[in-house]
């Protein structure tokens, strides 16, 4: 089973992410730096050996993001995406690499730095289950370059699940995730937050070649008749307390 399991996720592991059936499970690893030397450190760790050391596993599409230099995050923060299909090798992925000697090596002044030399302050980890109407992540098609693109990740709070439930319907039986398709808006991910720190919630990540093009999606999001007349109905009203938003870019050496 595990053989069979392994073989299926090199295949999928090439750089256009094959459609699924079966809804996949999302790792979101946020790590908070304090100074540029950690961030200059995490980077140096995750393309030279966390990435590889993935890839190795069959995990080939992994996601690495940073804030726009324009947001109060820049400079502080990173993100890493990681997408599979089994939910097993998201919870016993650090066991495994810890067998990976290759890893193990590449990222040793990361892994054993000193208590007085961090290179990061804090990580906080995610975990999530793709929505139904999405059930496996997909690679953006974009032309512009790395560096000027926009991956806006939000997170929609609800004020109890029973609420939350009603908000993650209307993405899917409701339609909102395909008016986000008709629209071109170019989604990795919609998923459900399985553990995190803002509970219920759910989170999705969608990109653009640039800031204008995203505010332009959205203005014909916002003014479409369809999610004017979705937006209205009695029983999707009151399922989101909280909403944030982050402005995120691809790091060069980022999979997605």
């Amino acid at each position: 089973m595990r053989t069979c399991l392994m073989a299926l996720m090199v295949v999928m592991g090439s750089l256009t992410l094959r459609a699924s059936s079966h809804p996949w499970f999302y790792q979101l690893r946020i790590y908070h730096c304090t100074s540029a030397t950690q961030i200059q450190a995490l980077e140096s760790y995750l393309n030279h050996a966390y990435l590889p050391a993935l890839h190795r596993t069959g995990i080939a599409s992994v996601g690495v993001f940073k804030p726009l230099e324009t947001s109060d995050s820049a400079g502080k923060m990173v993100y890493v995406f990681i997408p599979s299909p089994s939910l097993e090798k998201l919870l016993t992925i650090d066991q495994t690499l810890s067998h990976d000697a290759v890893y193990q090596a590449a990222g040793g002044p990361f892994l054993r730095a000193p208590y007085d030399s961090l290179p990061y302050a804090r990580m906080e980890t995610i975990l999530m289950k793709a929505f139904e109407d999405m059930p496996s992540p997909s690679k953006p098609m974009l032309t512009s370059a790395p560096a000027d693109r926009v991956y806006e990740l939000r997170s929609y709070e609800s004020p109890t699940e029973a609420y939350h439930q009603n908000k993650v319907q209307m993405f899917n039986q409701g339609g909102e995730i395909s008016l986000f398709k008709r629209l071109g808006f170019n989604a990795v991910f919609y998923a459900d937050v399985l553990s995190g720190a803002h509970m219920p919630n759910l989170m999705y990540l969608t990109t653009f070649n640039s800031k204008a093009e995203r505010d332009q999606h959205w203005t014909a999001f916002s003014n479409d008749p369809f999610w004017k007349q979705l937006v209205a109905l009695l029983q999707y009203q009151h399922n989101v307390s909280k909403a944030e938003i982050w402005f995120l870019h691809p790091t060069d050496y980022s999979d997605l």
